[in-house]
């Protein structure tokens, strides 16, 4: 086991992290392989909704600490995800209207970390992350949340899109973080509000992007074109922390 990355490697280990109820993220399991230990853990895979890649060997060789990983690599969460429920439930018992973090694509685990501490320290109720293309709960990411990841619940879905849309059902509304948007200035941020942050590189996925209610753009004046996803998500944080301190 790698504790930096939260991995588990070998067949009888993998499977019995499974049956011992600890979360698993991903699964890489070797192209090829199709033998009776494999075919148990791909089960129990299945059962926990896992993520399945299926890699080279030599990927497999990269990754591995032990170089005995036997064909099965698990990556775990250090943390057990909560669920949109819990996080509105959060939002409910504050008093306050719901303010989330949503987002879309940010597979770096520093990244990740500081958007939950940021979120925290903004008054969040909690993070919504999707289950593909994004970073677990690693203990890298505990360690750059600073510790908010003990008191942030962040929790994971099928389809962002989809999520928005039922949140939206609970009298919602979502701002996605975009260069051509309006000025943040200028967009109403009081009230329940989810905060759609894409990374720096693709930025929010097009269909996300039309599932939300507005755009908003951060003033830059410098010769590059964009922020690092954690930069702009607090940026745009203390601008709807500002708006709701001004409208109290």
């Amino acid at each position: 086991m790698r504790n930096e990355e939260q991995t588990i490697e070998g067949r009888n280990a993998v499977i019995e992290a499974f049956r011992s109820g600890k979360t698993v993220d991903k699964l890489f399991v070797q192209e090829g392989l199709s033998d009776g230990p494999v075919l148990t853990i791909l089960r129990e895979a299945r059962k926990q909704d896992t993520i399945i890649n299926r890699v080279r060997k030599e990927r497999l060789d990269q990754m591995s600490e032990t170089g005995k990983h036997q064909g099965v690599i698990a990556q775990l969460a250090s943390f057990t995800y909560a669920e949109v429920s819990d996080i509105l439930e959060k939002a409910k018992e504050s008093g306050r209207p719901p303010f989330l973090f949503i987002l879309d694509n940010i597979e770096d685990p520093h990244n990740l970390g500081a958007i939950i501490r940021t979120a925290n320290l903004a008054g969040a109720h909690g993070v919504i992350i999707p289950k593909r293309r994004s970073a677990g709960l690693t203990a890298t990411v505990m360690r750059a949340s600073a510790g908010a990841l003990n008191y942030t619940p962040v929790a994971k879905v099928t389809n962002i899109a989809q999520t928005i849309e039922d949140l939206k059902k609970e009298g919602i509304w979502f701002v996605c973080a975009d260069m051509d948007g309006e000025l943040m200035y200028q967009v109403n941020l009081t009230g329940p509000i989810g905060l759609v942050i894409g990374n720096e590189g693709e930025g929010v996925s097009r269909l996300v992007r039309e599932k939300c209610d507005m755009t908003a753009s951060i003033p830059m004046n410098g010769d590059i074109d964009s922020l690092n996803a954690s930069v702009a998500a607090g940026v745009l944080a203390y601008e709807i922390v500002r708006q709701r301190l001004q409208n109290k």
